[in-house]
């Protein structure tokens, strides 16, 4: 495979440190990188406030902006890695809202057939990198970062997330996946967990027959 084709994704639950990785392994090995839409999201102050409300209108808004740029990163002549995946949308946010009575029958059964229709089309990633991370991590992460939107988020809702997450995880079969216990390493402060992350990455990549 070129190296113009490689596409790596780096999934996991809020505060899992995906934006982080993402940029790190950008610089590191020069592959343009596509960060989830979060600054300019219009929904989800209100998602926060109002859940039942306002959860089919974001996982569409998710799901039209994942689609948009999955389409430019299969297209772009330039290895490429990107913050969040089109798949955790439907196979954790949306099916969580649905698990948890935030998001009726009628609203999740038209997005998953949207999900679906959509992602028949898409070229799935090189490399899936899942960073698995325990309730307590995700929560002192969230907290260090401020974001006042994610300030009010339980731990009950994390913890249903990681049960997706795993469950997801569990089936995936699109591609090369690895998993990183990010309770057990900090990438971001210290360089030689950092290396061994760009390691683990070459090793996987160098199994899926892709040099980075």
């Amino acid at each position: 495979m070129p190296s113009q084709s490689l596409f790596v994704a780096v999934a996991g639950n809020i505060g899992a440190g995906k934006s982080s990785l993402t940029s790190m392994l950008s610089t590191h090995f020069g592959w343009n990188p596509y960060y989830e839409s979060v600054e300019n999201n219009p929904y989800l102050d209100d998602f926060y406030k109002d859940m039942s409300r306002w959860s089919f209108n974001l996982q569409v808004y998710f799901l039209s902006n994942r689609f948009k740029y999955h389409k430019k990163m299969v297209e772009s002549p330039r290895p490429v890695i990107q913050d969040r995946s089109i798949y955790e949308d439907a196979e954790i946010f949306a099916r969580n809202l649905h698990d948890i009575g935030k998001m009726d029958d009628r609203d999740y059964e038209n997005y998953v057939e949207l999900y679906h229709i959509m992602t028949e089309y898409l070229k799935p990633p090189t490399l899936m990198i899942y960073l698995r991370a325990s309730v307590d991590t995700l929560l002192k992460q969230i907290s260090r970062r401020g974001r006042s939107f994610e300030q009010g988020i339980q731990r009950e809702y994390l913890e249903q997330l990681n049960h997706h997450y795993e469950s997801w995880i569990g089936r995936y079969s699109l591609g090369a996946l690895l998993t990183i216990k990010s309770d057990d390493i900090d990438f971001v402060n210290h360089e030689s967990d950092f290396e061994r992350v760009v390691g683990l990455v070459r090793e996987k990549l160098r199994s899926a027959g892709v040099t980075a």
